[in-house]
């Protein structure tokens, strides 16, 4: 199995375990876990070192890019390189930092490939997926955890300090009894001990859970963007400037007050503004009219729901966002 640690988990060849790493870690003072990082690409890398600021120790990584071996030597000092397996069986404190379509092979492949041991603590940070794609390492008694950042990482120092006050989604397995209450337990602790705040998803909805921060992430990073485009094709520069006040404004006001922080055409029911603007796209921006439409579409729907708009304004400005057939 060969990935890159950016996006996958190295290399690693299944049912050859070197003899000479298979030693049970020596035990740490307290509880002090040796952590193996699979892999050290942007997530693993900086949750490594986050760990191993709260005091444990970074044993190992798995790196095959130039960018993850450069974060092992910044993130992880110390650390030594190694095949996944490897990686794994000098843990205490398991971290598989892959990308949610690599995990389930990682997992499959490190289970078959007797690295892991009763006792272990195993952890996974893709957001969609919670614990039931750790069941093949679960066999071996460990105790499977996922641990998702709601934050954007990037790979760099800053982003270690930047985990205290961000939330971590927590899960852990799910079931009566004290011992399914303990691994939600460690999970927290590992997160507080990182600086963070951890928040428990049931298993059930890690995917919408996913999806919401992907959505408001990852579109909003899109919406920016093609508002900055529009205002530079229309020769407005510094585009980013002009729109930093009022971004941060809104993305403020939209956390503080809901849907009650909606300003503008939408939410006053000006569908004659609608329209121009929609007019306008079209003949300089058609690429950008599709993205306008859906949004604005929902915006009414959300202000009409809460009270914002009333029936007929809303209907208005659907009416000025419709496709008309061209002449």
């Amino acid at each position: 199995m060969s990935t890159d640690a950016d996006g996958g988990a190295g290399r690693w060849e299944q049912g050859s375990p070197d003899p000479s790493a298979s030693a049970t870690p020596a035990p740490r003072e307290g509880s002090r876990l040796a952590v193996g990082v699979v892999s050290a690409g942007r997530v693993g890398a900086v949750l490594g070192a986050a760990l191993a600021n709260a005091g444990h120790q970074v044993v190992a990584a798995s790196a095959v890019s130039r960018a993850s071996r450069a974060r092992v030597e910044e993130l992880l000092p110390g650390a030594e390189i190694l095949p996944p397996d490897e990686v794994v069986r000098r843990a205490d404190l398991v971290l598989l930092a892959v990308p949610d379509d690599v995990l389930p092979g990682l997992v499959r492949g490190l289970a078959a490939s007797d690295c892991l041991r009763p006792g272990q603590i195993v952890v996974h940070t893709c957001g969609a997926a919670g614990v039931g794609v750790l069941a093949p390492a679960a066999e071996y008694d460990v105790l499977p955890i996922a641990l998702h950042p709601a934050m954007t990482i990037t790979g760099r120092a800053e982003d270690v300090a930047r985990l205290t006050g961000a939330c971590v989604g927590v899960t852990a397995p799910e079931g009566p009894g004290e011992d399914a209450e303990a691994a939600w337990l460690v999970g927290e602790a590992l997160v507080v001990e990182m600086g963070a705040e951890p928040v428990r998803i049931p298993e059930a909805v890690r995917p919408l859970y996913h999806a919401a921060l992907a959505h408001g992430a990852n579109h909003l990073v899109t919406l920016v963007r093609e508002a900055a485009d529009l205002l530079s094709g229309a020769g407005i520069e510094p585009a980013e400037r002009v729109l930093a006040p009022l971004l941060s404004a809104a993305l403020d006001n939209a956390l503080r007050h809901g849907d009650r922080a909606l300003t503008g055409p939408v939410v006053r029911g000006d569908a004659g503004t609608i329209a121009t603007h929609v007019r306008h796209l079209q003949e300089r921006a058609p690429d950008a009219v599709p993205l306008y439409r859906a949004l604005a579409r929902r915006t009414a729907e959300r202000a009409r729901a809460g009270g914002l708009l009333d029936p007929t304004a809303a209907q208005d400005v659907v009416d000025a966002l419709a496709e008309r057939p061209r002449s």
